[in-house]
């Protein structure tokens, strides 16, 4: 029986030309846009009296930027905005005579803090993407 021959020649990995196809450049994560919109609802819904249902777009904002943002800003933002708003939420679940609503036991100086936490986390945002 005829040996069979190989035709083709093994060109080794160092010899210039690349022996594998170059991984392509790791994108930066993008910021979702549930975070973003998260960060513009939270203070409409405080300055508009709906303090205690704004504690779903702040839990979005929080665990969207901690999961998929890498900026450390964005993080930090949104770690703020969510202190921001559980202190208080905190004052005002543990207080025996506290106000029906979150909205109406609120401090004006706790919307304030809310709002600019909110501010700081949407320039954040902005600056994360204009860098990308």
């Amino acid at each position: 029986m005829p040996a069979a021959s190989s035709t083709t020649s093994a060109a080794p990995a160092a010899s210039g030309g690349p022996a594998a196809p170059d991984a392509p450049a790791p994108t930066p994560r993008r910021i979702p846009r549930s975070v973003t919109i998260s960060a513009w609802a939270v203070p409409l819904m405080v300055l508009g009296q709906f303090a205690l249902i704004s504690i779903v777009p702040v839990t979005i904002a929080l665990v969207g930027a901690l999961r998929r943002v890498q900026d450390r800003t964005v993080r930090w933002a949104a770690a703020v905005l969510a202190v921001s708003f559980a202190i208080p939420l905190t004052i005002w679940l543990v207080r025996p005579d506290g106000a029906q609503s979150l909205s109406k036991d609120i401090q004006p100086a706790f919307v304030g803090v809310i709002v600019a936490a909110s501010a700081a986390l949407i320039v954040a945002i902005h600056r994360a993407r204009r860098r990308s």
